[in-house]
Parts: structure tokens; C-alpha cells; sequence
């Protein structure tokens, strides 16, 4: 049996496990009502014990006073506040630090996910799962976009999933254990895969946003992801073996020179033609080949005086 704010529960059956359920809200007055609702509605069919953390990233509108209203006197529920706008991924983290779930779910405010899909997510964790991310259903704009966005994703990262930017649900040390930097939450699952962690999906049906407009969202949102996919990509694949960039690169600007300077050699000594521009390309690229090379051996004994740093944390 499980107590919430005084009422005696009887689900069908028992999850004890406390769920932090992290919710960033930008600019959302109309929807937190509706969103603490369903959030309760949901504990009380499946009688999952849950935290909610509404998480204020620097609204402009009455956001954090419905928040406040809303939740007072409920000690299930806490509001953390920015004092500007921070974005999605600090929102993020401000609520797992305020935070003591053993899961940690992410939903957003505006309750296109809904929270009653989160006990099957929590359900299919126990069996040795990590992270279970959510594969929407349902008719949406920017699909093309977000369907091209997963596909690379799953080329780049080698996810088994379809969805990586949707609705989550985690263990609480995948999301500890790995490094989100500014607008780095789409790529909790990519990041969580390389750590070796277990991922899984469900699908989940995604429901028209009925109060408000997509805060984190915007026309140049399609760039930023892009190149952040790019950036997440080198972080995880050349930033352990830098070698492997500079050196690839550097001895194919060396193998160039070395062809460029054969040639140039054939032409003055065997045609006796001689082409002076070939010369300083061969020198060009020698020296860039040289100088990569150089580079990845520095980035090598950086990475590997960061691994160390990383193993003396670990051991403190």
C-alpha cells in the first residue's frame, strides 16, 4: 500500500521505486494545472510513487506562481526556479539535483507525451534495461525533419531505437554518468549507448499541444542540431583517440605529397619538364601532413591526462 498526501492507495501492484519525474517549463501558465492532474491521475492508477519537479526556466508569464499555487502543501511536488532562460538541458539537470528518484523520467510541460505512459517505461526498465525512450505515434509537424535527425542518429551512434527525442525514462546513474553540455539533451540516449548502457523503446502516442506554442523550438533549431550532432559524434568517437582524426588526415596530406612529389620528379627529370608550382605543393602539404601529426600527439597526451583526472575522481 502506498500513501500519497494522506490517501491510501491499492494499486494492482506494488512499484516502490520512487520515479523523479522532471519537467522544464518555459512560458507554460496554461499548462501546469493540467500537467499536475494527469501526474496524479496516473499515480493513482498504477500506483507508481512519484516526485514530481516542475522546473521554471526563466518564464516571462505567471509559470512559476500557478506552479507554486498549484503544488502548495503537497510534498511530492517541488518548483525550481532560473532566473532567466537557460534551456532545455540546464532545466534538466537544475531538477536531478533536486532530485532523489532511484528512476528519473523527463516529460514535457506541455503534455504532448502523456504521464500515463510512464509506469510501462518504468516496467520495462526492471528486466536489466537502462534508459527507455519513447517512439512517438501520431500526426506532427517537422517529421521529415525528425525523421531524417533519427536516421542519422542511428548511422552516427549506432542506437537500436527509432526515437531518440522524445519522452524518457532512465536508471538515475545513466544520466549522472554522462556529460551534458548546453542543448546536449537530445542526445541523452547516443551518449548513455556509449557508456555502454542498455536501451529500449515504447511507443507513445503524441498528443496536439493544447495550450501555448514550443518554447524549445525555432527556425534555427535545425542548424544547432546538426552541428551538435556533429559535435556529440567527435566528442565520443575522436576525442578518445584524437590520433585518429589528426593522423588519418595528416598521413593521407603526406601520401598526397609524396604521389605530387613523384610526379613532379618524373616530369622534371624524366620529361625534363620542370613545374615549379608542383614543388610548393608538395612542401605545402608535407608541412600539414607533419603538423597533424604533431597535433594528434599533443591531443593524445591531453586525453590521456583527462582520463586520469576522470579514474582519480572516480577512486575519491
Amino acid at each position: 500500500m502506498i500513501l500519497f498526501n494522506g490517501v491510501n492507495l491499492r494499486p494492482k501492484k506494488e512499484m516502490n521505486e520512487l520515479v523523479s519525474i522532471i519537467v522544464p517549463a518555459y512560458n507554460e501558465e496554461e499548462n501546469i494545472k493540467p500537467l499536475v492532474d494527469a501526474v496524479d491521475s496516473m499515480m493513482k492508477e498504477s500506483g507508481l510513487h512519484c516526485e514530481l519537479l516542475i522546473v521554471d526556466d526563466g518564464s516571462t508569464d505567471k509559470t512559476y506562481r500557478i506552479a507554486n499555487e498549484v503544488t502548495e502543501g503537497r510534498k511530492n511536488i517541488k518548483v525550481i526556479r532560473h532566473s532567466r532562460n537557460q534551456g532545455k538541458t540546464r532545466a534538466i539537470l537544475s531538477g536531478l539535483d533536486a532530485s532523489s528518484g532511484e528512476y528519473i523520467a523527463i516529460l514535457d510541460a506541455d503534455l504532448q507525451y502523456s504521464p500515463s505512459d510512464i509506469p510501462l517505461m518504468v516496467e520495462k526498465l526492471r528486466p536489466g534495461c537502462d534508459i527507455v525512450t519513447g517512439w512517438k505515434e501520431g500526426r506532427y509537424k517537422k517529421r521529415f525533419v525528425s525523421s531524417t535527425y533519427n536516421w542519422l542518429s542511428r548511422i552516427l551512434f549506432h542506437i537500436p531505437i527509432h526515437d531518440q527525442n522524445s519522452m524518457k525514462v532512465m536508471r538515475r546513474d545513466v544520466i549522472e554518468n554522462i556529460n551534458l553540455r548546453k542543448d546536449w539533451h537530445r542526445y541523452i540516449v547516443a551518449l548513455a549507448v556509449d557508456k555502454g548502457y542498455k536501451v529500449s523503446e515504447v511507443r507513445v502516442k503524441l498528443h496536439p499541444r493544447k495550450f501555448g506554442k514550443a518554447k524549445y523550438q525555432g527556425k534555427g533549431r535545425v542548424a544547432i542540431g546538426v552541428l551538435d550532432l556533429i559535435a556529440v559524434k567527435f566528442q565520443i568517437s575522436f576525442m578518445r583517440k584524437p590520433m585518429l582524426l589528426f593522423g588519418s588526415i595528416g598521413g593521407g596530406l603526406l601520401l598526397a605529397a609524396s604521389i605530387i612529389g613523384i610526379v613532379a620528379l618524373y616530369l622534371r627529370f624524366g620529361l625534363e619538364r620542370g613545374y615549379r608550382p608542383l614543388l610548393y605543393l608538395v612542401i605545402f602539404l608535407g608541412l600539414s601532413g607533419l603538423i597533424l601529426f604533431i597535433f594528434g600527439f599533443l591531443a593524445e597526451a591531453i586525453a590521456g591526462i583527462r582520463d586520469e583526472i576522470k579514474t582519480l575522481k572516480r577512486n575519491k
